[in-house]
């Protein structure tokens, strides 16, 4: 009999949570299951086990990040909504470094997976901020690859406390956000 108030939503948001404190490398389904208040095995009437455990937290992640990516956006175009989209994306990742993790190189196994769905959510928040970019069609895919590069490279960065010399690191995130600017409008003025 599964514990009250015990399902996998629950099981998976306090995995999201362990893995946000102790690195999602250090998540185990028996550290998860010490968390919630169970045996290791009664976890398994929730989740089918730690991939299952790890692809859900990326599915969470994505969608997490797709509302706060979105939400940051809502009124904004060109260069402010870039900036708050940058914003948003790296509070996320600083704020969640364990569940962002669990999205690093998990695959959708087909366009309806849960995964899948919420990648493109989030896309769809960035592809809303080209559209303020004169940025051809046959170059938004090459704009995304590069924005998610750029803010996921300095916020993983940043979260691993990779930058460890004396430029202030807010100071470079914007700088990064004017240098992202003005290469999406220097491609835009060359078409």
């Amino acid at each position: 009999m599964p514990r009250v108030g015990l399902d996998p939503a629950a099981v998976v948001a306090a995995g999201a949570a362990l893995a946000d404190e102790v690195g999602l490398a250090n998540l185990t389904m028996g550290l998860l299951a010490e968390r919630v208040g169970v045996r290791t095995p009664s976890l398994y009437k929730h989740v089918g086990g730690q991939e299952d455990l790890n692809r859900r937290i990326a599915v969470l992640a994505l969608s997490e990040a797709a509302d706060a990516v979105g939400g940051a956006i809502q009124g904004y175009a060109g260069r402010d909504a870039l900036a708050a989209a940058a914003r948003a994306f790296r509070a996320f990742v600083l704020e969640h470094p364990g569940r962002y993790a669990a999205t690093i190189g998990v695959e959708p196994s087909g366009p309806d997976d849960p995964l899948a769905t919420a990648g493109r959510r989030l896309l769809g928040a960035f592809t809303a901020v080209l559209r303020g970019y004169e940025i051809a069609e046959s170059d938004v895919d090459h704009a995304l690859r590069m924005l998610r590069s750029l803010w996921h490279g300095f916020a993983t960065l940043q979260a691993s406390n990779g930058f460890q010399w004396s430029a202030d690191i807010d100071e470079s995130f914007e700088w990064l956000i004017a240098f992202a600017d003005r290469g999406l409008r220097a491609d835009g003025l060359a078409r």
